[in-house]
Formats: C-alpha cells, sequence, structure tokens
C-alpha cells in the first residue's frame, strides 16, 4: 500500500462522498483521477484492505431489534453451520473464534418475534450446536478509526 492508497483510505472510512459520481470526488481530493481512485479501491477491496463500502445505520432508531449470538458447535460442523446462519440476510456479521463458544453472530430484525423465529429455525437446523442468545440490556456503540499512515494502529472514541 502506497501513500495514495492511505489518503484514500483516510478519506473513504469518514467522507464517503454521497453524490452521482464519488470517485471522481475522492481523485480530485487525492490529486488522481476518478478511474485510478475506483481501481485503487476495487484493488484493496480484492486484496481484503477494504471488506465493505456503504452506510451504517442505526437500527434501533428505524424500529429494528437486534442480539449477539454465541454457539457451541461441534468442530466437524462448523463450517456448515457458518453457511447456514449466513444464509440469513439478518445477520450483519458472523464469525468464528476460539473457545467454547466459537460461532458468534449478530442478527438485526423487524420485531422479536421475527427475531425468535429465526433462532428456532437455526436451533431445528444445527440441533447439535447449543445456541446462546445474548440480548443487549445496555447499548455501547463505538466509531472506530483506522488510520492507514500508521500501519497496525486504530484511533477510536472510546472513554480512556
Amino acid at each position: 500500500m502506497d501513500d495514495l492508497d492511505r489518503k484514500i483510505l483516510a478519506l473513504i472510512q469518514e467522507n464517503f462522498p454521497l453524490v452521482s459520481r464519488p470517485y471522481a470526488v475522492i481523485g480530485e481530493k487525492v490529486s488522481c483521477s476518478e478511474e485510478e481512485a475506483f481501481r485503487r479501491v476495487m484493488a484493496m477491496k480484492k486484496a481484503g484492505v477494504v471488506r465493505r463500502i456503504g452506510a451504517n445505520f442505526d437500527s434501533r432508531k428505524l424500529g429494528y431489534v437486534s442480539t449477539l449470538v454465541g454457539m457451541r458447535v461441534p468442530e466437524k460442523d462448523v463450517e456448515r453451520v457458518a453457511a447456514l446462519v449466513s444464509s440469513y440476510p439478518q445477520v450483519t456479521h458472523n464469525y468464528e473464534r476460539e473457545g467454547e463458544v466459537n460461532l458468534w453472530f449478530t442478527l438485526v430484525a423487524e420485531s422479536k418475534e421475527k427475531l425468535g423465529r429465526i433462532l428456532d429455525e437455526i436451533r431445528t437446523q444445527a440441533p447439535e450446536a447449543e445456541l446462546l442468545d445474548l440480548q443487549a440490556k445496555r447499548l455501547f456503540k463505538l466509531r472506530v478509526h483506522f488510520d492507514p499512515s500508521e500501519a497496525g494502529t486504530r484511533h477510536d472514541d472510546s472513554p480512556s
């Protein structure tokens, strides 16, 4: 990653232009062409440096409910159960972790009833897994900003 990639990353994390030609604006701000800005972002996405470009919404303010789910899944079934979980469009994150509870995901739905139905479906389709529904009692939301000029560091607005 060179200095131009770092400038582009810094810009798109916080101020992705909401215009009809965002890469033209990005290119103008970092002194390259629209095509070069687009090509570089797509290359960083392909390399896994950029995972997602999209809006973040406060689902609660839109009337949705969410939960964090931990699962104890036998190692031999993790791939199948993870694919099952990821097949639901209401799942926003799904990842494997080391430890007894080895599969974690977040689920967002229109109502608690819908959340319950989805969790029941997952339980039915993955009876070998133990599911822990960990609905938040209090929500903490951190905004994290990765500084591409300082490899391996990040800055967030969490209290010290």
